[in-house]
């Protein structure tokens, strides 16, 4: 039996005006329009300057969510993705830049209090460099852009895709 295709809400987080803040929003103007009409169907898209708790909370059960950002503690131009729930845990070293209101771990923790677990979903981060005034990315984030439209891309084709179960 195959299961239904599940929807399916993207975070994007960050600011183009901050350098490699914005890589997220460079990566989803590139793929959006890539992918099949089956996916953008199923597809909400949120814009969010900082990930906060409420963009968490109220997804449906039968919702997945995939958050795009870019991070720091890593190198620059590096893929990160991770299931939320690792995200989630304390011994992560992964910080996404654009959720500066409250840590990342705090974040998902008080929407998984609030909503009893976290949404099932993935987090794809790119690393960054420069964070300064301006739309200019780095050098390896500008050159690792292609490689953050696949992941998130592959990501959620995957999350939406039905499973036999």
């Amino acid at each position: 039996m195959t299961a239904s295709p599940r929807s399916l809400r993207l975070l994007v987080c960050g600011n183009a005006d901050r350098g490699d803040d914005g890589a997220a929003l460079r990566a989803v103007a590139h793929f959006l329009p890539r992918l099949c009409p089956a996916v953008l169907e199923r597809l909400e898209v949120r814009r969010c300057l900082q990930l906060d708790a409420m963009d968490l909370i109220d997804v449906p059960p039968t919702e997945a969510v995939v958050i795009l950002d870019t991070v720091v503690g890593v190198p620059a131009g590096r893929i990160v993705t991770m299931p939320l729930d690792a995200l989630a845990s304390r011994s992560c070293r992964v910080a996404p830049r654009s959720s500066h209101a409250l840590p990342i771990d705090q974040v998902l923790g008080v929407a998984e209090a609030v909503r009893g677990s976290l949404p099932a979903g993935v987090f794809v981060g790119i690393g960054g460099k420069w964070f300064g005034f301006g739309e200019l990315l780095s050098r390896a984030v500008r050159e690792a852009i292609p490689d953050l439209e696949r992941a998130a891309e592959q990501e959620i084709v995957r999350l939406v895709t039905p499973t036999t179960v």
